[in-house]
């Protein structure tokens, strides 16, 4: 696997199935149907999806974007 760390396994990597997907701004776009600034923007002034960094990645954890949509959906405030 490439970019895990050296001394493990790719089972120790992503144990089961229910690991969780992570998404970049790009594809979170591409999801979306808008463009990654649009995305950026929500970030910035808070009304997108719960995003996290690794290192300069900002990523966002697939759940999360899911529990956004349907918040949007059904007008419900976290």
């Amino acid at each position: 696997m490439v970019g895990a760390h050296p001394s493990m396994s790719e089972e120790q990597y992503m144990p089961d199935d229910k690991a969780q997907t992570y998404l970049t701004t790009q594809e979170v776009a591409a999801l979306l149907r808008t463009s990654a600034d649009s995305v950026r923007y929500w970030r910035h002034v808070g009304r997108g999806p719960k995003s996290f960094k690794v290192g300069r990645r900002v990523l966002y954890d697939q759940a999360e974007l899911n529990a956004w949509l349907l918040r949007l959906k059904t007008g419900v405030q976290a």
